[in-house]
């Protein structure tokens, strides 16, 4: 393994985020080789060198991935002082967990948690295009011109957003049933893009992300990815535009 910058060996080892890894660095509890290390930026090889916070040797910790189908009203961050239910309140483990990515608290369905901060980093990133597939339940009837215009992106805040994967489920004068996928994640972007479009959101879930779905996890509940999911998840990162290699 290469030198790596020392927050990010403590924060990979469970200790805290890596800015409370920063502090802890920056507060002269953390040893390399037996020497205080209290200056950023600070590096360090964690199969070779010995590391310490509060004299404590620190070891890689293995690494957990789960798959959650979200219910509404969780929210997708490891602090809230609003006291509102959070994502990783719902597993069941001992390690510091995170999400991959968010939710807004409105939207259901499926997340990612993990402790593995490089895949993690890598799976929000926008190069890796890994495709999110969501169901969202809408106010009207959805017309061909519409989803042309969702398909082609619609200008945001943000800019133009990326083309999108669109298929009608279901429609009537009342609302519309719409699968659409996308590879951006831009804040509320699906809501934010149906609204462009005079299309309400009524409800909203995601219900795939990449080729892992849904199926045997109840919403509210999770389980952990497969060897063959993970291993899936870390070839798509390995390959820009969200193919694996």
């Amino acid at each position: 393994m290469a030198v790596q910058r020392l927050q990010k060996i403590l924060a990979s080892a469970g200790i805290d985020s890596r800015r409370k890894c920063e502090e802890l660095i920056i507060s002269g509890l953390v040893k390399v080789n037996k020497s205080v290390v209290d200056k950023l930026p600070a590096f360090a090889d964690p199969e070779r060198d010995v590391i310490t916070v509060n004299g404590k040797k620190i070891h890689a910790e293995q690494k957990v991935y789960y798959l959650l189908n979200k219910p509404k009203g969780v929210i997708c961050t490891n602090y809230d002082p609003a006291g509102r239910k959070k994502a990783i309140d719902l597993i069941r483990t001992d390690k510091r967990i995170f999400c991959v990515g968010r939710l807004d608290a409105d939207t259901t369905g499926l997340i990612i948690l993990t402790n593995d901060n490089e895949l993690t980093n890598k799976l929000v990133h926008p190069r890796y295009g890994l495709p999110k597939t969501y169901v969202a339940r809408i106010k009207g009837q959805i017309v061909g011109e519409q989803a042309e215009r969702i398909k082609k992106g619609i200008r945001l805040a943000e800019g133009k957003t990326g083309r999108a994967a669109v298929k009608i489920l279901k429609r009537n004068h009342k609302e519309s049933l719409v699968e659409i996928t996308i590879k951006q994640g831009l804040n509320r972007q699906l809501r934010r893009t149906l609204a462009k479009v005079g299309l309400p959101v009524k409800s909203l879930a995601r219900t795939q992300i990449g080729k892992i779905d849904s199926r045997g996890v109840g919403l509210g509940k999770f389980r952990p990815l497969t060897k063959s999911e993970v291993a899936y998840l870390k070839k798509t990162t390995n390959n820009p535009g969200g193919r694996p290699a």
